[in-house]
């Protein structure tokens, strides 16, 4: 994916998440007097219309793609951290060598020092979000299971066709596909917030797994997950 050169093309195409969901269309842009687009307005499919930065726009041919702000707030907390971690070592080995006067070395530590925990203050209101995200994860696969125990039973009976639970059956399978992949992008972002925050002063990799879709035998079925504005943009 790459980022759009001419947001101006795209105006009225379909836009989703990281994850497949619908988030609505394209509809105008905030731009400022030298020409620049500095937010795109998407309008829901429930009639709002709410502005992104240009930065969380990605595009795949006629495909665009808003990706979660939190997602663009870890990567960004996650290279800047380390950053000013090492500039503030870099400058200690420079005192020691006697490149740096101390009056010098304590003016410039005082502001890594500070720009150092106001970023980690920052990752842990970060982390408090991504666990909030992850908690509403876990409460739609709940969700989806109850709506697959219900669409079972309900089958069995012989309340609904074949062809109404195959329909529904898709949408379900779907949805657990989606929110498995979301939350499997927050825990890694957990991850590496946490690492962060224990002091680690690379930016941690972490291993992603790739969701499966829940097994679906013929009922009665019950769906073991493995724990581990709309989808928080």
């Amino acid at each position: 994916m790459s980022k759009p050169s001419n947001f101006f093309l795209y105006i009225g195409k379909p836009v989703k998440d990281e994850y497949g969901r619908q988030i609505g269309k394209i509809a105008s842009f905030a731009v400022s007097p030298n020409g620049r687009v500095s937010g795109v307005f998407v309008e829901h499919g429930d009639g709002e219309f709410l502005r992104y930065p240009t930065e969380q726009f990605n595009v795949d041919g006629e495909d665009v793609t808003l990706s979660p702000s939190i997602k663009i707030r870890v990567k960004s907390l996650c290279d800047e951290i380390p950053l000013i971690w090492r500039k503030d070592q870099a400058l200690s080995e420079l005192v020691d060598k006697k490149k740096v006067p101390p009056e010098m070395f304590n003016e410039l530590h005082k502001n890594f020092e500070g720009a150092l925990n106001q970023l980690k203050a920052d990752a842990q209101t970060t982390l408090d979000n991504v666990d909030k995200q992850i908690a509403k994860s876990n409460q739609q696969i709940r969700e989806l299971n109850s709506a697959l125990i219900h669409l079972e039973i309900e089958r069995e009976i012989g309340r609904i066709d074949e062809s109404a639970y195959q329909t529904a059956m898709e949408m379900i399978k779907e949805g657990f596909k989606q929110t498995n992949n979301e939350k499997n992008d927050l825990e890694s972002m957990r991850n590496q917030l946490s690492n962060l925050l224990l002091g680690d002063t690379q930016t941690p990799v972490v291993k992603e797994t790739q969701a499966t879709s829940p097994a679906l035998p013929e009922p009665p079925v019950v769906v073991h997950v493995k724990s581990a504005t709309k989808t928080g943009s």
